[in-house]
């Protein structure tokens, strides 16, 4: 039988089911990337699902077949959520060391800060300084006493159930991603408080604070949040504290009263790095040296230590948001640089590029300091599928130095991280995932724990990691196996500080907090409970 009626057409689903299955499996393929790192796989699987999302969207409104009403509401509902949206929510820093952005509610309720001391410049506060326990050791700088990442002699109690680390305060701080030295039972670091930039003195065991010096100056990037990146070197009696936008101060320390300042960009005419200035300075004999900008040299400069005069500078390379360190190379003593492109070695004395050795590409940013090792060894390493190199350093026969390498791999890709070295292995997180790697070959022995961008401290024959989020575990330090031991919840939201350890005493902090905790020592190798009194650094 003939019939005039038309056959109902279908809504073609098998275009949509085709494009949520091919967004499925993109994502699926992207996570079975082993060495494609998490800020990778993250941006990629957020453009598959907008993209997923905006051919749903299409296919709902060209292809679908499905009644006009139903087409042009849902546009308008897409059209108003996209309208809306942003008046609901606001991005406050990245998440996570992945890069995207975290959101909350615009009437979400501001962090307490710590408060700002009277006003003035720099203030001390009186009253009777806590004596200083036999036990507290000096870490006068960035990365350890050695700037290496490394603690001798600690004897920790690796059980921490049994023997469980003590806090012994916790307090709001200002926003910053420095960490602390410690010197002669003072902790510095540096801090944001509205529009002026911190540097700060406070008592290890008890938390008060003992002054704070003031610059009128503030730092902000969206991914990197506001406040300093660096953290304060103690050297004689005096504070070298290295600002996010560039202004390097030296104070005293016992009052924080300036000595002197420079603006090392403003007066070098150099622009600022994308996530701001984050070297720690590095002090030694009459100098003061610091990384440069985002230009094109110089690359590092050094300062007269008591009058802050300059004294050289040397580079042609961006810097990076690395910190110098002082080395022995081929026989001479250098300032080595990880910067934006290469690998530099300078004279200590006269600032003469000795060593400009090209690595990666200015493209990605590198944050891991460099590794000096025996027999004129240096080892790099970075994020974002840079990977890492092993050079060996030899002296040429005109003064200068040449690196050839050794190997080179994907196995330790240090993102915020930066690697120690013990008994021939190399320690520290393989994007988030704390490893060790055999120094002589590039193999890798072990990989586990998921731990984010955090940051690890070697102590003996033991790991102390600052997961990201905010738990500090304990990690033994041994090529067999990955070997979680214990772990606190130190802190509560996103950290990409270092942890500092000055004896027994852990110092934490982040964005929001600070705390300190005492850690048990074994027993056979514990001090005699006695103190001492604090003397002016």
């Amino acid at each position: 039988m003939n019939s005039d009626k038309k056959t109902p057409r279908g809504h073609r689903v098998w275009i949509l089911i085709v494009i949520l299955l091919l967004a499925t499996g993109g994502i699926l393929l992207l996570q079975l990337q082993p060495d494609l790192e998490r800020n990778f796989k993250s941006w990629l699987t957020a453009a598959i699902v907008a993209l997923a999302a905006i051919l749903s969207l299409l296919w709902l409104v060209l292809l679908s077949r499905a009644r006009w009403s139903i087409r042009l509401l849902t546009v308008a509902l897409v059209a108003v959520g996209i309208w809306v949206f942003p008046k609901l929510v606001k991005v406050d820093g990245a998440a996570d060391g992945r890069g995207l952005p975290h959101l909350v509610w615009r009437w979400s309720t501001p962090r307490k800060r710590v408060p700002v001391l009277p006003e003035a410049a720099t203030v001390a506060v009186a009253g009777n300084r806590a004596a200083t326990p036999a036990d507290m050791t000096d870490v006068p700088q960035f990365f350890g006493p050695a700037r290496d990442g490394v603690i001798h002699g600690a004897h920790l109690e690796p059980d921490w159930t049994t023997h469980a680390p003590k806090q012994l305060w916790r307090q709001p701080c200002g926003p910053a991603w420095s960490a602390f030295a410690v010197v002669n039972g003072r902790a510095f670091t540096q801090e944001q408080q509205g529009e002026d930039e911190l540097v700060t003195s406070y008592e290890v065991l008890t938390g008060r604070r003992i002054w704070a010096h003031t610059n009128h100056v503030r730092f902000f990037q969206w991914q990197g949040g506001e406040g300093p990146r660096a953290t304060p070197t103690v050297n004689q009696g005096q504070v070298f504290a290295y600002g996010a936008t560039g202004i390097l101060d030296c104070l005293d320390a016992e009052t924080g009263q300036k000595v002197w300042s420079r603006d090392v960009l403003g007066e070098n005419h150099l622009s600022n790095l994308t996530w701001g200035v984050s070297c720690s300075p590095l002090v030694y004999d009459d100098f003061v040296v610091v990384s440069g900008g985002g230009n094109n040299g110089p690359t590092i400069l050094a300062y007269q230590r008591k009058t802050g005069e300059p004294l050289w500078h040397s580079g042609t390379d961006k810097a990076s948001y690395t910190s110098p360190v002082l080395a022995t190379l081929a026989g001479k003593k250098v300032v080595i640089s990880a910067n934006a492109a290469s690998l530099t070695a300078h004279d200590a004395t006269t600032g003469k590029l000795l060593l400009d050795q090209p690595w990666s590409t200015d493209k990605w940013p590198k944050a891991s300091q460099p590794v000096v090792l025996d027999e004129d060894r240096v080892f790099l390493s970075a994020g974002y599928g840079v990977g890492c190199v092993m050079y060996k350093v030899k002296a040429k026969e005109d003064g200068m130095l040449a690196a050839t390498e050794l190997w080179k791999n994907l196995r330790m890709k240090a993102q915020f991280n930066s690697i120690s070295v013990r008994a021939g292995y190399l320690y520290g997180l393989d994007d988030g995932l704390l490893a060790c790697v055999d120094i002589a070959t590039g193999e890798r022995k072990w990989k586990d724990g998921h731990y984010g961008s955090g940051q690890t401290l070697l102590v003996d024959d033991l790991m102390i990691v600052q997961t990201e989020p905010g738990a500090v575990v304990l990690a033994a330090a041994k090529p067999e196996a990955f070997v979680e031991l214990g772990s606190i919840p130190a802190l509560s939201v996103k950290t990409w500080n270092h942890p500092t350890l000055a004896g027994r005493y852990l110092l934490v902090r982040n964005s929001e907090e600070m705390a300190c905790y005492e850690l048990a020592v074994s027993k056979s190798v514990a001090p005699e409970a006695s103190v001492k009194v604090a003397q002016v650094p």
